[in-house]
């Protein structure tokens, strides 16, 4: 049975920083390509970083290059997403994905 558990969020100050993890069980996880996607109220799901499965080659959204960082350690099946520098428009639900398989959401709410 695959599970992804998301850990990390919460509520943070404008400019503060949050980690998320997520990590895998019952899949082969260095085999798969791990990204962050993210919903906020309203808004469509968009993807926020992606990884590939050597952890070599990344790609960001726009909107969070320079400020997010993925990475992933697959001996602990783990992939994280450090943000920094947060923004009110940083709110949303983020969800990891490993391969086709999809965490159950993490809330990340920026505000004073």
């Amino acid at each position: 049975q695959v599970q992804l558990v998301e850990s990390g969020g919460g509520l943070v100050q404008p400019g503060g920083s949050l980690r998320l993890s997520c990590t895998a069980s019952g899949i082969t996880f260095s085999n798969y390509v791990t990204t962050w996607r993210r919903q906020a109220p309203g808004k469509e799901r968009e993807l926020v970083a992606a990884l590939n499965t050597a952890g070599e080659s990344t790609n960001y959204a726009d909107s969070v290059k320079g400020r997010f960082t993925i990475s992933r350690d697959n001996a602990k099946k783990t992939v994280y997403l450090q943000m920094n520098n947060l923004k009110p428009e940083d709110t949303a639900v983020y969800y990891c994905y490993v391969g086709p398989w999809r965490g159950q959401g993490t809330q990340v709410t920026v505000s004073s």
